[in-house]
């Protein structure tokens, strides 16, 4: 009686390529959870979730672009480790989709910026954005944090164009000094010039920067972070090309 040979069927994803791909997207699902996590604390801890009111500059709110970066990465590494693990094709069909995705809105946003970069509506939209940050900046420390280190330790600078912007807010307008304001004519403690063995920050350094008589020059930024942003990203356009260009690979 002849004997039958059955052939081993091999798997269809290569065991290296499995557990690679796994191993990544594990860490890839983790960091989306931590970062998930901080987003919904920081929120939660603003009470935003009953101030709906705030709602219009929610775009401009760290703690709601970590929960839309957190959920992304979250999605993805779940189903690219999951789907690897499983060798569930239809979850790294979902995967490889989620990738594609990203990387034409790459493109696509890397297109526009290339187009639009000299016709004014790139620094249009840094305007706005940085104007609601000024108007709001006692009203969500999120907010207040994020401008306080572009003016202190990013770009060295002081409001959009220069100093004077700070007149958008309340606390920081001149005629404020009628409701008692003590920051009227002054200026947020990170737009001060930075002292030698300065320790401890003077958190008090901006007050009455701007009243007349005064020489901001020597105590304050006087460069606007409009400005300050544009030189940067000309001194840093390759290292700045690189970066996204190596994030595109990686998640090939």
């Amino acid at each position: 009686m002849p004997v039958r040979r059955y052939r081993r069927e091999s798997n269809e994803i290569s065991c290296c390529l499995k557990y690679f791909i796994f191993s990544f997207n594990v860490v890839f699902w983790m960091t989306g959870l931590v970062v998930l996590a901080i987003g919904i604390w920081a929120w939660t801890e603003k009470d935003m979730f009953s101030n709906i009111s705030k709602l219009t500059f929610i775009a401009l709110d760290p703690a709601f672009v970590l929960i839309v970066i957190g959920t992304i990465t979250f999605i993805i590494g779940f189903t690219g480790s999951v789907g690897a693990l499983r060798e569930n094709t239809c979850m790294l069909y979902m995967y490889a989709i989620f990738l594609l995705l990203i990387v034409c809105g790459e493109m696509i946003l890397g297109g526009i910026l290339f187009v639009l970069k000299d016709k004014g509506w790139i620094k249009d939209q840094a305007t706005e954005g940085l104007r609601a940050f000024i108007i709001h900046y006692r009203e969500d420390p999120d907010q207040q944090n994020l401008i306080d280190w572009i003016q202190e330790d990013w770009l060295q600078c002081c409001g959009i164009e220069g100093p004077k912007d700070w007149d958008s807010n309340n606390y920081f307008n001149c005629s404020s000094v009628t409701i008692g304001s003590r920051e009227a004519c002054g200026v947020p403690f990170s737009c001060c010039k930075r002292r030698p063995h300065e320790i401890i920050k003077n958190k008090q350094c901006g007050y009455d920067v701007r009243k007349e008589g005064s020489q901001t020059d020597r105590y304050i930024y006087e460069r606007g972070c409009l400005r300050a942003g544009e030189d940067w990203l000309d001194n840093n356009m390759f290292s700045v090309t690189f970066f996204f260009l190596l994030l595109t690979i990686t998640k090939f």
